[in-house]
């Protein structure tokens, strides 16, 4: 499985690879454009086949030891390419790196028993089947099944968070607010910006991120303030802030595309996009506090203990372009990445990190997931979730009565 990259022996396990058994793919029909005239429009591409995308990996040595000794994987969403990654360690001492097929995957959250994912216009739950000191073919210390997708439509659902009464929220980006699940609607709307004057699908500020505490919604970044449809993008430079949704006081300004605020250590944590910078914010001063430069468009922020893991995505469309990231980039004659850095949030150094390349540019969102040593997800293109069943106990004998 090795490539020419790798610098750490890995194993690999996708979709496409356990349709090779026979199981044809659920694709969108794709249909064969008719021949256009001589000096006619362009015609629409047909869409991506998501199951022939290519993707190469390869990472740090030493990762597989790393999340071996610390007992953790991550979970690994990209939008671009319809795909969650979970990479974990296997008993041969390589990476695992389990992937499965599931359009426009955005934020992620999770732990050892429960994850959530936003899709294009679902919002997915996956729980783990497996007992304490299980394990299913021979190696996956997880199997998380997909147990409920609920129907939201296309809201460009973005970060998600777990209530500490397991209520799920999350970023409602199309309609500039944070929302909850409905049992009727697509959405119930829990919080808007101040400057936002109503809830209309215009995406007007880009709100894209939230930091929980306590397991409660705190705070939210936003790439501007503006209350015009598609306003953000003519503020990508400095526009970007960040909200404490409680007293709906911006606590930092000044950013150029924030993502991903994460509260840690009594911080919070906010990745500057735009800069390609991890760092902090002041409170007394409302600005942005730098730790570290990531060569990257950054966005997908987990972090556990004092470790920190950041998403990193090539900033090729008209949108990521023209930024200070790209003087950034320039100044330290570096390429930009698609990966994951795993940082020190002490020093800003860079402990290990995988990279993708190929048909992926981009990776959205990232959440560790601690006790868990080899993960595996089950898919909809495969017999597993056809097959693959589980109940919680046997009936007791009373209970088992002609």
């Amino acid at each position: 499985m090795a490539n020419k990259k790798q610098t750490e022996a890995i194993q690999e396990v996708s979709d496409k690879a356990q349709m090779d058994t026979g199981l044809e793919p659920v694709n969108a029909e794709v249909s064969t454009p008719a021949p256009v005239p001589a000096g006619g429009p362009p015609q629409a591409k047909p869409p991506v086949d998501l199951t022939k995308l290519k993707v190469e990996k390869s990472c740090s040595r030493g990762l597989a030891g790393w999340l071996s000794s610390s007992r953790i994987s991550l979970a690994i969403s990209s939008y671009q390419t319809g795909r969650i990654y979970l990479v974990g360690s296997d008993k041969n001492g390589r990476v695992s790196f389990f992937e499965r097929i599931f359009e426009r995957a955005m934020g992620i959250v999770g732990n050892a028993q429960r994850i959530y994912l936003g899709g294009l216009y679902q919002l997915w739950r996956f729980e783990n089947v497996l007992r304490p000191n299980e394990v299913i073919h021979g190696q996956f210390d997880k199997c998380y099944v997909p147990r409920n997708a609920q129907t939201i439509g296309d809201l460009d659902i973005h970060e998600l968070g777990i209530c500490k009464s397991g209520k799920v929220v999350f970023v409602n980006t199309k309609y500039s607010c944070i929302a909850e699940l409905s049992q009727t609607h697509s959405f119930k709307p829990i919080w808007k910006p101040e400057f936002i004057s109503k809830l209309a699908p215009e995406d007007r500020c880009h709100l894209n991120g939230l930091a929980m505490v306590d397991g409660a919604p705190k705070y939210v970044t936003a790439v501007c303030k503006s209350d015009a449809v598609d306003g953000w993008r003519d503020r990508r430079m400095n526009g970007g802030v960040v909200i404490d949704m409680d007293t709906n006081e911006i606590v930092c300004e000044g950013l150029s595309m924030p993502h991903s605020p994460r509260w840690a250590n009594g911080k919070l944590w906010v990745l500057n996009a735009g800069t390609g910078h991890i760092g902090w914010v002041d409170f007394k001063t409302k600005a942005f506090v730098p730790l570290a430069f990531l060569p990257g468009f950054l966005r997908g922020l987990s972090i556990i203990g004092n470790i920190a893991a950041v998403g990193l995505s090539k900033p090729r469309n008209k949108r990521f372009e023209g930024l200070q990231l790209d003087e950034e980039l320039t100044k330290r004659d570096v390429e930009p990445w698609c990966g994951v850095q795993i940082i020190s949030l002490t020093n800003g150094d860079v402990m290990h990190w995988i990279r993708f390349e190929g048909d992926i540019s981009e990776i959205f969102d990232i959440a560790f997931l601690p006790n868990v040593r080899n993960p595996m997800m089950v898919g909809l293109r495969t017999p597993e979730i056809r097959d693959l069943i589980t109940f919680e106990q046997e009936l007791k004998k009373e209970e088992v009565t002609p």
